[in-house]
């Protein structure tokens, strides 16, 4: 059985208070279950990816919160069925959601849990990304709800994760020296000159290595890079141009984007790249149901 995506939705700061990372990857994460109309419980193991949220918070994990936001198996005793909610988070900067499809499919296949949802967000501590013009990244959610699929032709092919060379040129951190009394709501983002032709470098060097080594034919694949939704005005109708990039979510908002734009003749299927901090990459590959 192929693992397939059910659902998936991003979410933006509205403006109307600071912006937290437990709401949005929450209004995602009901987003899809509404979308594939199933209740909170289905979900067996819940997986965040996002790396900035309010506050810098690092304990406790943001999943277990997001769990609770989304109300998924909140009391074991209550509502045992069809199995205790399981969350956790996993941090790996932009390459997150791919190593998160990559457990996913593990434990899909072994039937430790009938869905798998992964969370995917990221915001400024201070609660507006906006208000920081050294901040690069979007306040912005998204996630998949993925399950088994009867078709063996559709879904996820394997996940290959690649390292780059050199030194990474990309680095989150709070600068504990110049923080003073704000440290709650500061954090620096260092990324050097020249990043951003280097990351897409390396998302082509993984692209072309993942399709050599699965025999993948590019001329019939829509390649979902490390870059989407930059460079657009809205995804879902939700406008997120002019208030940074998208950061962990990218993968997701760019699968939607190519899922609304006019599918490109003979293409049959999807690769999603992801590029980041290391320097690293992870490419998948994923055939949509219906294509």
């Amino acid at each position: 059985m192929g693992m397939v995506i059910a659902a998936a939705h991003t979410a933006t700061h509205h403006g109307t208070g600071p912006a937290s990372a437990v709401e949005l990857a929450g209004r995602a994460a009901r987003a899809c279950l509404s979308q594939a109309q199933v209740s909170p419980s289905s979900v067996g193991v819940l997986i965040n990816v996002g790396v900035y949220r309010e506050s810098n918070t690092f304990e406790p994990a943001l999943a277990a919160l997001v769990q609770k936001e989304v109300g998924i198996n909140l009391d074991y005793i209550a509502d045992p069925a069809p199995s205790a909610g399981f969350s956790f988070d996993l941090m790996n900067g932009a390459c997150g959601v791919l190593n998160a499809v990559q457990l996913a499919q593990s434990l899909l296949d072994t039937g430790s849990a009938e869905r798998v949802l992964i969370t995917a967000a990221d915001v400024h501590p201070g609660g507006d990304a906006r208000r920081d013009p050294h901040y690069p990244y979007a306040d912005l959610a998204g996630a998949f709800l993925l399950q088994r699929s009867a078709d063996p032709g559709t879904g996820f092919g394997p996940v290959s994760v690649y390292s780059g060379d050199g030194p990474t040129d990309i680095e989150g951190y709070l600068d504990t020296a110049a923080m003073g009394s704000d440290g709650r709501s500061r954090i620096t983002v260092r990324r050097t000159e020249g990043h951003g032709a280097r990351r897409s470098a390396l998302a082509a060097a993984c692209t072309v290595g993942y399709a050599r080594e699965h025999g993948i034919d590019l001329d019939r694949t829509l390649v979902v890079g490390p870059r989407a939704g930059e460079d657009t005005s809205a995804a879902q109708g939700m406008a997120i141009h002019g208030a940074g990039e998208p950061h962990t979510a990218a993968p997701i908002l760019g699968y939607l984007q190519a899922l609304a734009a006019p599918r490109p003749k003979d293409c049959d299927r999807l690769l999603m790249v992801a590029a980041g901090a290391g320097p690293s990459a992870a490419c998948v590959a994923y055939r949509p149901e219906g294509w």
